[in-house]
Parts: structure tokens; sequence; C-alpha cells
């Protein structure tokens, strides 16, 4: 055991401390002790390292999360009430980054009143002991959350291997926490296609973490669902955005974070533009740009009064385009111009959805 791992003084705190290498975990596991007296830091160090685990002290809670972002324990054992920022507002805070989230907490606490330990759970606890600490249920307790952390991290590992090969190849994908709709991971053509389809408002600054609202309630609408898609062997309905001619899918794939929650899902969103189906219009029937855009948009069922609302167009200008389009394809009504205009797009454009 290193002097850096050592509770001997609140030198845990100093640049020594902080500048010391963390070694490799193959021991019990990495467990982060956090409180301000050091007699308790010493008890429970003793206790942990005879029992073959590899510990971290802090004595306050700034270097608390110092030290957990850093080391990433395998669980925080965390004082309830101390000088400054106290154990709570520490545990939300390793709760709300994506990188500390999964660590297990387990408070120490001296206040046993009811609102004291629901307050403890709230915060992101797993467990809890009370004081005078009693270092063989510490242990007993121990064992079984690393259990669960040690699957956790397995579940990181597997989802950061398949997130890396998404982004790396440049599929446009996100995960979403669902117990809150927050944005945890993106692929970079991923953001390119949330900053197109939902710029920020106003002069609002946009928020890289925010998932936007209508995939937040399209993803809580449907989770409730999922049980019953796997037992069909069903895909769960995509959401479609459309921006003109052009559309954004997002289709909902597996869970890759820890059940808890809801965990994080992993969504898989595709862009389709329909411009080359326009051109192909156009140079299909001798139309010109305008008239290939009125008649698709025909072929997407919109009225006159819609398709001028997107064209910002008269519908009498879009009656006038349309009677130039029923000469040149040789009909008479809407129907029968999308029915050979569709029957040219689906030679070209099998996948077009009309």
């Amino acid at each position: 055991m290193t002097d850096a791992h050592m509770p001997s003084a609140p030198a845990s705190d100093s640049a020594a401390a902080r500048a010391a290498p963390l070694r490799e975990h193959d021991s019990a596991g990495l467990v982060l002790i956090v409180d301000d007296v050091p007699d308790n830091l010493a008890v429970l160090h003793d206790a942990l390292d005879e029992s073959g685990y590899t510990v971290l002290v802090a004595t306050s809670g700034e270097t608390a999360l110092a030290r957990a972002a850093q080391a990433m324990p395998d669980a925080v054992l965390l004082d309830a009430m101390m000088p400054g920022m106290d154990g709570f507002e520490v545990a939300r805070r390793l709760k709300a980054h994506a990188a500390t989230a999964h660590i297990p907490i387990i408070f120490m606490t001296g206040l046993t009143e009811t609102e004291h330990l629901e307050a403890a759970l709230a915060a992101g606890a797993v467990d809890y002991v009370t004081k005078p600490i009693k270092p063989r249920e510490v242990l007993a307790r121990m064992h079984v959350h690393l259990q669960g952390a040690r699957r956790a991290r397995q579940d990181m590992r597997q989802a950061g291997q398949a997130r890396n090969a998404l982004d790396a190849f440049g599929y446009a994908s996100i995960t979403v926490r669902a117990s809150d709709g927050r944005l945890m991971w993106q692929t970079a053509l991923a953001r390119t296609l949330l900053r197109a389809y939902f710029p920020a408002e106003g002069d609002a600054p946009h928020d890289p973490a925010a998932t936007p609202q209508p995939v937040a309630d399209w993803l809580r609408a449907l989770l409730p669902q999922v049980p019953s898609f796997a037992a069909q062997q069903t895909e769960p309905p995509r959401l479609v955005v459309e921006r003109g001619a052009r559309r954004l899918s997002f289709s909902l794939h597996r869970q890759t974070g820890d059940s808890e929650g809801g965990g994080d899902w992993l969504i898989v969103m595709r862009e389709v533009s329909d411009a080359a189906v326009i051109e192909a219009l156009a140079l299909g029937f001798r139309l010109t740009a305008r008239e290939a855009e009125v008649l698709y948009w025909l072929l997407k069922g919109k009225t006159n009064r819609d398709i001028g609302d997107i064209l910002g167009s008269s519908p009498a200008t879009v009656k006038k385009h349309l009677e130039r389009v029923y000469v040149k394809l040789g009909v008479e009504t809407r129907t029968a111009a999308a029915g050979i205009a569709m029957a040219r797009i689906r030679q070209t454009h099998p996948q077009f959805e009309g």
C-alpha cells in the first residue's frame, strides 16, 4: 500500500496524494472513503486493506469528486455530514455525471431519523450504515454492492465498444437516460443532425446534453411497451421528423446501461433526403423545378393549401402549376397524376415513402 492511500492525516488531500499514480486495481476492489474525521478513516482503511481492497481517501466533498472522477472507484463510502459540501450534495453530483453515475454509494451517518435516511437514498445511495461504524457490517454490505458494480462496469465496457464502432463508421446514434431524458452520448454525425433538425430557440445557446423534446416524449411513451414488442419480436414504432424534403427517423435499439431507473437507451438516427426524387420527377416528366416540387408534395398527400404553405406560394399558384403538370403527364386528375408519378419513382427509388 502506498503512502498516498494511507489515512494517517488529512494530508491525503495534499498535492502529493492527488498526483500519486493510481494502480490497476486487480484486488477485491477500489474503494473511496470520504470522511472529514481522521479516526473514522483509519478504522475503515485498516479493515478494508486487510480484506484485500485498494483504498483511496478524501476528507472533503470537493476532493471526493476529484478523486472519483480520476480513479473511478468500484464503490464510495460517504460520510453524510461534512463541513462545506455535505455528503448528500457529493452523492447528487456523482450521480449527475455519466462517468460516475454507476458507482454505488454507501452512506455513513449518525442520523437515524427516517427523513435523513430517505434523503440519503434520494441522493443516489444504494445503502447506508449507521455510526459508530462496524467494519464487519461495512465489509458484508460492500461485498454485495461490488458484485453489482462489476457487472455494471462490464456492461459499460461493452457499450463503450459499441459506441466507438458506431462513431468510427459514421453512424448517427445517441444514448438517452430513461429516468430524466438526458442525452448521455452522441456520435459526431448525430450532433450535426440534431442541431439541424432541432435548432436552439432565439438567442439561447444550444445545450449539447439536452435531448430534443419530441425525442424525449417519444422515448417516454415507448419504453413501457418495450416488453410487449420484445415478446412479439416486432420493432417499436419509429419517430420521424420532417424538414421539407428531408426527414430524420429515430429507431429504438437496446438498453445500454443499468436497468435501475430505466437505464440508458441506444437510439439510431437515419436521415433520408428526397431531393433526388424531386430531381427524378423533373427529368422523367420534363417538369420545371417548381412543378416537380408540387408533384412531389402531391405524392405525399398534401392539399393545394398545404403545398402552398410549404413552398411559400398561394393555393391558386399551386393549382396553376398542377394544371401544367397534368398536361405534361397526360392526365386530368390528382389521383391519376400521383399514380403515374409513383410508378416511375418506384423504378428508380424503391425506398421512397409516399
